[in-house]
Order: C-alpha cells, then structure tokens, then sequence
C-alpha cells in the first residue's frame, strides 16, 4: 500500500518527488527505489521522521511498537502521523509515543487510515479517524491527502474494523466475481477476453450508477429486473446459491479478523 500510494501522490501532483522521503529495510531495494520514483528512499526510519511533517505508517501491525520507539526523538508536537498500519488503534500510538509537549500534557496527532489498492487508479475509498489530539486542520490535511487516491470517509474508530472487512478486503471479494462472471461468459460461448472486458466494464458501471446517481441499490437491480425477463431468473439462482449471504459472511469474517489482529 506504500508503493501504491507513492506513485499515486507523484502522479496526482500532491507532493513533488523532493518533498517526500520514504524508508525500506534494505539498501539494495532503496536504490532501486530512489531510481525508479526519483524520490529519496532511506534505510533509516528516524531520520526521515526527523525531515518529516507528516509521518506516514505502513508496516506490518506487529512492526508498529518497535518502529514507534525508534523514531520516539523526531515525534514533536507539529508533526502528524498517518497509520494506515492495520488494526493498530490510534491510542495505541499515541501511548507509545508518550507526551510530546509536558508543559500542555499534549500527545501525539495521529490519524488511523484505511485505504485500499484502487488507491493505485485514483479510485480507492480511504476511511480516516482521528486521535485525541488531532486539529481540525490535521484532519483536513490527512482529507486531502487521501483524497487525490479516491475518496474519504471520517468514522468512529469503532467502526474501522468493520471497514477494513467491507472496503480493505473488498476488492478481492469483487475480483472473484468478476472472474466468475468472465468464466460464465466463457461457459457460454464468449471469447475470454470479451467475457473479462464485458464482466469488468459491467461491474465499474454499476458501481459508478450507484456513487452517481445516489440510488439504492435494490432500486437500481430493479430498474434492470423485467417481470418473466432474464434478469430475474438469474437472480433467483444467485439467491438459491447463498450469493447475499456468502458475501456478508465474507465481510464479517474478514471484520473478525481485524478484531483479532487488533488484540495482538
């Protein structure tokens, strides 16, 4: 998800390739880097969180505490940080970073993001929740930043496993009913590329008929639903195949898991 969004930020225009400095383990693959977004890339997280203000947190969740600790002498009181870590709570962070200012008792801003990999096309979907020491202006410069890769939603942080069930593991939901449909396709005498073209297309207009013409989307299957027609006879063998139920056991599950994730 780094990756992603790097080349969406150079892309977009949001940031130019001297504003941004990025870490990777390994010398080997930070030249690489560096060569092919012609950004600084360092092996050294505590420096690039000393050049930064805003701070943005990838790693893996169980990575998190020990990188927090490294970089504990760059985190004052104006830089921001940005996780998009899943399932680490913002107070999470915030505790390991300790209080940055004594004299206000004033912790660590830090935002929770959850974006997902449409981010690569400018056409993710970013849920952000902010921590307790989080400006207005904070939460609306973490906006701004994620919405140059899709759109934003501000949740509860309550809510944010639910939303990495739903959104983060979404597109893999749908990229197997895309290639359902294409195999159908296939099955019924298209040819495979056609089959793909024809399922991918149908699944991005659709989903642009509901962001754009705010319809329900029950509504919108009944619009496409003529009495005895070929659509309602479909319908009903997705339903006896436990399609809608599959699907919701699909987010629950994925939801428990960040739950799980979360506890360590």
């Amino acid at each position: 998800m780094g990756g992603i969004l790097l080349q969406a930020f150079l892309k977009n225009n949001l940031l130019s390739p001297d504003q941004i400095v990025a870490t990777v383990q390994h010398p080997e693959r930070a030249l690489a880097l560096s060569a092919q977004f012609g950004v600084e890339v360092l092996t050294d997280n505590l420096a690039a969180a000393q050049y930064a203000d805003i701070i943005l947190i990838g790693v893996k969740p169980i990575q998190v505490p020990a990188l927090i600790e490294l970089i504990k002498p760059a985190l004052t009181g104006d830089k921001l940080v940005l996780s998009f870590a899943a399932s680490v709570k913002t107070r999470s962070i915030e505790d390991a970073a300790g209080p940055i200012a004594l004299s206000e008792e004033k912790g660590l801003a830090v935002i929770r993001a959850m974006p997902n990999t449409p981010a690569m096309l400018a056409a993710g979907i970013t849920a952000l929740c902010p921590g307790r020491f989080v400006s207005e202006a904070q939460m609306a410069i973490a906006q701004r930043i994620f919405q140059t890769v899709g759109r934003t939603v501000v949740v509860d942080e309550k809510h944010m496993d639910a939303v990495t069930g739903l959104s983060g593991s979404g597109p893999a939901f749908l990229y197997i009913i895309i290639e359902a449909l294409a195999e159908a396709g296939v099955n019924v005498g298209l040819p495979r590329d056609v089959a793909t073209l024809l399922a991918a297309q149908t699944t991005y207009g659709s989903a642009r008929m509901v962001l754009e013409t705010g319809y329900h989307p029950a509504l919108l299957k009944d619009a496409v639903t003529t009495p005895a027609g070929c659509t309602v006879d479909g319908i009903l063998e997705l339903e006896e195949g436990g399609l809608r139920v599959t699907l919701i056991k699909a987010v629950k599950r994925a939801t428990q898991r960040a739950k799980e994730l979360a506890a360590g």
